[in-house]
């Protein structure tokens, strides 16, 4: 899959060149380029914003420059999604259905915004990764890198896929390794017993609870009063 990211500043993109991510570009399962905006400033002194029309604080991104940027890369068979607070909140489904496009160009805005014209013209889909404002694009697009590569076949093992938080619309089930007793707790005595199908069924158990108990608001009805019981029985 791979990933185009317009952005003024591709120097705040040194996050997402370690760990998972890194390993992955280096296998070809992922390809990371930037595009700096700047680069096609028509000023000498590689300006690429102007105060905006009718007044009011801050700058505003041209629309020249960004469309000049965008012209640059293989658009061919392409999303264009612009990072902003008024795109639809990124979910995990939406990661999902991303994973499956051939090629990413993320826009970056920064300042007041980028000229509504050249977004009408080159954008497919704006995406927020919520309900807050940011200084910029950037830190939204590398959620989306991160969130959506995981899901790039070869990246992950599918078994890591299946059981992460919201896999199921649920959250995931504790989780525990060495040693067996830390500060007096013991690991689940389930965890340790070798029983498969009672670890499968205590983990089941687990995601609902831990579901019910953070994020109530995305249980159903049924799910939530199974829930309370599980809790109910655990806590006697």
């Amino acid at each position: 899959m791979k990933f185009t990211i317009m952005t003024l500043f591709p120097e705040m993109f040194e996050p997402i060149k370690h760990s998972i991510i890194e390993r992955a570009s280096q296998n070809k399962l992922i390809d990371i380029n930037f595009v700096n905006i700047r680069d096609f400033s028509k000023d000498k002194h590689k300006h690429v914003d102007d105060t905006p029309y009718g007044g009011g604080a801050g700058m505003v991104i041209k629309p020249d420059v960004v469309y000049d940027a965008y012209k640059s890369i293989d658009s061919k068979n392409a999303k264009v999604i612009h990072l902003s607070p008024k795109g639809k909140v990124l979910n995990q489904e939406k990661v999902k259905e991303l994973s499956r496009e051939e090629h990413l160009i993320l826009l970056c805005g920064h300042y007041e915004g980028i000229d509504q014209r050249v977004l009408d013209e080159i954008v497919s889909e704006e995406i927020s990764i919520g309900d807050y404002v940011l200084t910029g694009g950037e830190l939204p697009a590398m959620v989306l890198v991160d969130s959506v590569s995981r899901y790039v076949e070869g990246v992950l093992s599918k078994d890591s896929i299946l059981e992460e938080s919201f896999s199921n619309n649920l959250l995931e089930y504790p989780q525990y390794t060495r040693p067996e007793i830390f500060k007096g707790k013991k690991v689940p005595e389930v965890l340790i017993s070798g029983n498969h199908q009672k670890i499968n069924e205590w983990r089941k158990e687990q995601s609902l609870i831990t579901t019910y108990l953070k994020r109530p608001d995305i249980l159903k009805k049924d799910q939530k009063s199974l829930a309370q019981n599980l809790l109910n029985k655990e806590r006697s």
